[in-house]
């Protein structure tokens, strides 16, 4: 398995204790167990069944099998203490993801920027964050950066990476 995202580690503990934490398109689950053994409840969604189902029965963790890419949004009305995700772009639900933290809530968000097609996949434009991107869209939503990173990574391989870690006062 990967191990947990470095950016992820760092800022994990910026999540008060207490409210439920969202790993959004968690695959194998790698935030979800880091986030559970360090004593967050999480909802890990994934649209994936059998990733999901290698997370059944770990403390701490709660799965749901939904479509983020659907016509509807599944997790509406919902809040939660925070919100990680790594390497996953859907720009549709972008504003509805945001609106899904809680004041005080914190966001987690790690993903590829334009430059990585160099690396390998993603290539895909729709995929890639441009410039800035996340530091914008959290400023427009009204929430308070503690850290941002952009730029080259030669770890877990090379990329092109975009980082923010933000939250709502």
């Amino acid at each position: 398995m990967i191990p947990p995202s470095p950016w992820v580690k760092c800022h994990i503990e910026d999540i008060r204790e207490g409210g439920t934490v969202l790993d959004l398109a968690c695959g194998s689950g790698r935030h979800a167990r880091l986030l559970a053994a360090r004593g967050r409840s999480v909802l890990a969604v994934d649209r994936d069944a059998e990733a999901l189902s290698r997370l059944q029965g770990i403390p701490g963790i709660v799965t749901a099998c939904l479509d983020l890419e659907g016509e509807h949004w599944p997790l509406a009305g919902q809040r939660f203490a925070g919100v990680v995700v790594t390497n996953y772009l859907w720009r549709p639900r972008l504003a509805e993801l945001l609106a899904l933290l809680a004041p005080g809530g914190v966001l987690i968000y790690e993903t590829f920027m334009r430059g990585n097609e160099a690396y390998g996949k993603p290539s895909n434009p729709d995929f890639l964050l441009q410039p800035g991107e996340l530091r914008a869209l959290a400023a427009t939503a009204g929430l308070r950066e503690i850290a941002f990173a952009e730029g080259y990574t030669a770890s877990p391989k090379p990329a092109m990476r975009q980082a923010i870690c933000a939250v709502r006062d």
